[in-house]
């Protein structure tokens, strides 16, 4: 499709969203409460810190510096058209409260922030400012599937594929869990996104990278990381950033933010030691993509659980997160055989999905957890935990699979076999990373 057409496409689909925005409406007027404002105007700036730069330098480390740029055009383009979308639709879609379809969607009565005004409240919170907070994760959900498709992807096919992915997915899930929808009312634990962030992202990064097929050279010969050390650096902004998007979850300045800090850099720290060991003893020698890697599985993997347990729980979690997401990356490559570049499904996948079921277990006061709902066993929380993933799961590998056969059919997916040696810096956005 030529880049005029989809212009026009876009330019008519925004101009028929923008006829069928309500009106807006101010809310009733609310208190503010200034300290649990002011902590999460910093939590949200953090959460987009760990976009922009931070994952954005983890990703652009770890490929061919002849596609560095390519990736950090992917981070920040998926993050300009992730913000105009989820202010158009999307938010409405997870937030909304959606009249008689509330428990599977929002609707579309807070499309264009149609009653997000200077007084409208969420909770203690201005609703501007909670639409903000969900924005950032609406912006890193989409970005972290980059890694699983990089150096062969068209570029017009990541723009359209993440914005319908983020309309007809993400926000559907996000309603469910976090804005009152059935798995909500079913009592799903899942504080800050194992299954609508990391689950989906890492389901959908399978898709894409089965359909793509492997980058020249997989899975023996794939050139190596060109610079461990950028990826360090924004390993790093996704610690710090990390804490907005765990603690900032609690939407308060309280108790319960700081133990999910506290829980978030626990299970952090042990699972990196984790992966280093296994790297270690499995290799000779413990490498710092891997120490970074293990750190980013670790907190992938506390993510949901990070409100709900205490320092033991995150310790039990960081140490599985290590284990079991390191098997799993092996698994991907080396017996499906499927080249997800950067380990999107490895690390945040099945990160999420086993922290999502591991809430259930470490969230029990027995083991130093805030506690189940009143009447909920163990078992009977991991059966609704187990119902979430499998829902969730099946939603986002169905409707991923629809979205990029259409868009294979329409736009194509892969670059030319030229463009993929040469580098997408360069065939791609006519620039390049270095100049040596």
């Amino acid at each position: 499709m030529p880049v005029r057409k989809l212009t026009h496409v876009l330019y008519l689909f925004f101009a028929f969203l923008f006829i069928l925005a309500p009106t807006p409406a101010l809310a009733e007027e609310a208190m503010v409460n200034g300290a649990n404002t002011a902590w999460i105007l910093t939590a949200t700036a953090l959460v987009l810190f760990m976009t922009l730069p931070g994952l954005a330098l983890f990703y652009g480390g770890l490929v061919r510096a002849e596609n560095v740029l390519s990736v950090l055009m992917h981070c920040f383009a998926i993050a300009c058209l992730m913000s105009v979308l989820w202010v158009v639709c999307a938010y409405s879609i997870a937030f909304g409260d959606g009249g008689e379809a509330n428990a599977w969607y929002g609707g579309f009565g807070k499309a264009f922030l149609a009653g997000v005004g200077l007084e409208a409240m969420s909770g203690d919170l201005p609703e501007s400012l909670f639409m903000m907070f969900q924005m950032t994760f609406a912006i890193i959900t989409p970005a972290l599937i980059v890694g699983a498709y990089v150096e062969r992807i068209k570029f017009s096919t990541v723009l359209v594929f993440s914005g319908i992915w983020l309309v007809l997915v993400y926000a559907p899930v996000a309603h469910w869990i976090w804005g009152g929808g059935w798995l909500a009312e079913m009592g799903v634990m899942d504080f800050a996104g194992g299954l609508v962030v990391h689950a989906t992202a890492g389901a959908t990064a399978l898709v894409l990278a089965a359909m793509l097929g492997g980058r020249k050279g997989f899975p023996d010969e794939v050139k190596p990381p060109h610079s461990p050390g950028i990826t360090m650096a924004g390993a790093a902004m996704l610690w710090v950033g990390w804490f907005g998007f765990n603690a900032g979850s609690a939407l308060a300045a309280d108790a319960n933010a700081a133990m999910a800090m506290t829980a978030t850099h626990i299970s952090a720290a042990t699972a990196s030691l984790t992966w280093m060991v296994i790297e270690w003893i499995k290799y000779g020698k413990p490498s710092l993509v891997g120490i970074v890697t293990g750190m980013v599985a670790g907190l992938a993997t506390i993510t949901p659980a990070s409100g709900f347990v205490g320092p033991i729980g995150a310790l039990a979690i960081g140490l599985a997160a290590g284990l079991v997401c390191s098997w799993a990356l092996n698994f991907v490559k080396r017996v499906m055989k499927i080249d997800d570049s950067l380990d999107v499904f490895a690390v945040h996948g099945v990160g999420g999905i086993l922290g999502i079921l591991l809430t259930a277990v470490f969230a029990a006061p027995k083991f130093g957890g805030l506690g189940l709902a009143d009447g909920i066993t163990i078992l009977g929380q991991l059966k609704v935990q187990a119902i979430g993933v499998a829902a969730v799961v099946i939603w986002t590998l169905v409707l991923s699979i629809v979205i990029a056969v259409v868009l294979r059919a329409v736009l194509g997916l892969r670059v030319s076999e030229p463009e993929e040696t040469e580098g997408l810096d360069v065939t791609t956005h006519g620039e390049r990373g270095y100049s040596l």
